[in-house]
């Protein structure tokens, strides 16, 4: 703002920025400093020293970044201002300027590139030869100062209000990207779980031992098949409604026998599965006994409808390189055989043929 206020103080401004004039409704007319054209005294006066220069359609007089110490005034044609980054862009016609700060201030980086629309005629005023009106027509040029610092101040408000709504505009678009984030996070999340128990499903199951292969982290890790004894017995007696308490009640026990990092998931129908830390038979079968006696103290308290009913097991551990496939029909053998067996009883099966 240096080179501004020189000029200022030469033609007589006050180098303070004015205010913008107030918003009347009413066009604004020649020589108000909102007034985009010149003044016809603006106008003969900026002719008499600048230097006439011809434009073709298309031609590029500045590009953004350019340094530059030339104002223009269209005689005729029309010139678009690109300020690039989505901002607003202009279209000037005759006896409108532009390149005033290149003028003003010297050697001022050009904020927009300056193409020809039309064929015309452009007037060019240089520094020096605005230096010297300064000093033969001081009331015209201080008069267009007033103007033209008006203009810098009207367009950066312009600038700022633009960019204040692209703001609100970018963290209205991040504030719903967010939200759809958490949306489908949440519906992945859903998707993941048995709406009846809240378990995981078949689906979250297998995700999870998709997660635990991708790592490698499948050792040590043994399976439980659950299954309700006479689970058809109580829908058909009592009605589904008292069926969903039994399943819901069987999908606390596995809850509370899961630890850190083991996986309690209902299958589909009365069948579930628990997937636990287990270095060995003993301690898969361990757990799979609790379940089953835990399920049968519940089942001699006197309720009807039953909220329990008596629960068989089927287990076995992960073998190395294996697939769910591979674990599932060994722990689906083993608790074949406790069903067949009478129920209510944990039966294991290796991964050999025979059971434990």
């Amino acid at each position: 703002m240096k080179g501004i206020t020189a000029l200022a103080a030469r033609a007589g401004v006050d180098p303070q920025p004015p205010q913008p004039p107030a918003d009347t409704g009413n066009p604004l007319s020649p020589g108000d400093p909102g007034e985009p054209e010149l003044s016809d005294a603006e106008y003969a006066l900026f002719a008499t020293v600048a230097r006439p220069r011809t434009m073709r359609a298309g031609e590029v007089l500045f590009c953004r970044g350019d340094l530059g110490t030339t104002m223009y005034v269209i005689t005729s044609g029309r010139v678009e201002l690109d300020f690039g980054q989505d901002l607003v862009g202009k279209s000037l016609g005759p006896r409108e300027f532009f390149g005033e700060l290149g003028l003003l201030i010297g050697d001022h980086a050009r904020s927009a590139e300056a193409r020809a629309l039309a064929d015309g005629e452009l007037l060019e005023i240089r520094h020096e030869e605005f230096q010297r009106l300064v000093e033969s027509r001081p009331g015209v040029v201080a008069h267009f100062l007033r103007r033209a610092i008006a203009r810098v101040v009207l367009n950066e408000q312009g600038l700022i209000r633009r960019l204040r709504r692209r703001n609100a505009e970018l963290e209205g678009a991040l504030d719903s990207l967010r939200t759809t984030s958490h949306q489908l996070s949440q519906a992945e999340a859903l998707m993941l779980r048995d709406e009846l128990t809240g378990l995981y499903n078949r689906r979250g199951l297998l995700a999870h031992l998709q997660e635990r292969q991708r790592n490698g982290a499948t050792q040590g890790l043994g399976l439980l098949l659950i299954d309700c004894d006479g689970f058809k017995q109580i829908n058909d007696e009592h009605g589904h409604l008292a069926g969903d308490r039994v399943l819901q009640g069987v999908a606390s026990i596995l809850s509370s026998v899961a630890g850190a990092g083991d996986l309690a998931c209902r299958l589909g129908g009365d069948e579930f599965a628990l997937l636990v830390k287990a270095d060995g038979r003993a301690e898969a079968i361990r757990y799979a006994r609790f379940i089953v006696e835990t399920a049968r103290s519940l089942t001699t308290i006197p309720q009807l409808p039953p909220r329990m009913c008596a629960l068989s097991v089927g287990a076995s551990l992960l073998a190395q390189g294996g697939e769910w496939g591979d674990w599932y029909a060994l722990a689906d053998t083993a608790l074949y055989r406790a069903k067949r067996l009478g129920g209510g009883r944990v039966e294991w099966q290796d991964a050999g043929t025979g059971s434990g």
